[in-house]
């Protein structure tokens, strides 16, 4: 019985199992971002204000206008409007209505922009003293940038390129009528001309039939366009024919009546 009793113990401490604790899940730490504001009033001294969590730029009592050099900061650096490059105390200054107010320290055109929430802009640095404007200068960047858009639109609408047309002695009557086609639509867009007809080799023995087709096509752009030059004495003989600047005229008011009533019909 003895033995029984010591063989059963000995078992009961020889087994064992695995403990899991029961244990809540690690929680992750999130740390929340602070904000420190500075407020401040003109009249009354700086105070600061820390709180938790997001969310844009709240200004503080009396700080709703934007500083000069918080409006500065807005841009890449731009001399124009970077007021510490002028050494003179004193300005000229235009306000934002092109008046111009006269000559004034600098300090006291920095204020009137910033009371007026606009940018002050160096017009002439050189001048003595310094002309400088309040104006909205991102408006005035953009007008000045459509500004210029508009003059190389004027430019390229104005600009008269040459576009040549090529073709052999013995020309087909089909691709002679494209030909025809084309030249009569580079002229009356406004460009040049030149018609030319390449001889090779023996092909100049129909040199005459080479101008004979020049001078029929020019014939067939009638009055359309006048002939600017020509040489018919080289290996490949030429015309530079340039549009008739009424014909081209009446063409263009043509085209600009059509664009209306097609923009009204539109509209409608």
């Amino acid at each position: 019985m003895a033995g029984i009793t010591t063989a059963a113990a000995a078992a009961a401490t020889t087994n064992t199992f695995t403990f899991k604790p029961s244990l809540p899940p690690r929680t992750a730490f999130q740390p929340r971002p602070f904000r420190l504001t500075l407020l401040s009033n003109r009249a009354g001294p700086v105070s600061a204000r820390i709180s938790s969590g997001g969310g844009g730029f709240r200004p503080g009592p009396g700080g709703s206008r934007r500083s000069r050099e918080a409006r500065t900061a807005e841009y890449e650096y731009d001399a124009a409007v970077d007021i510490s490059s002028i050494s003179s105390s004193s300005v000229r200054l235009i306000d934002a209505q092109q008046t111009m107010v006269g000559v004034v320290s600098k300090s006291e055109a920095i204020q009137m922009a910033e009371e007026a929430e606009l940018d002050l802009v160096i017009l002439s640095p050189d001048a003595d003293p310094p002309v400088v404007r309040i104006m909205d200068y991102n408006k005035y960047r953009y007008e000045q940038q459509k500004r210029k858009k508009d003059q190389l639109k004027k430019s390229a609408a104005s600009r008269m390129d040459l576009k040549e047309l090529k073709m052999g002695f013995k020309i087909d009557s089909h691709d002679y009528a494209v030909r025809l086609r084309a030249a009569q639509k580079f002229l009356n867009d406004g460009h040049k001309v030149k018609i030319i007809v390449n001889l090779k080799g023996r092909e100049n023995e129909f040199r005459n039939i080479a101008i004979a087709l020049i001078k029929r096509f020019q014939n067939e752009i009638g009055e359309l366009a006048t002939e600017e030059s020509k040489d018919f004495n080289q290996r490949n003989i030429y015309m530079v024919l340039v549009p008739n600047k009424t014909i081209l005229q009446k063409v263009q008011e043509q085209k600009k009546k059509e664009k209306t009533v097609t923009e009204v019909s539109a509209n409608v």
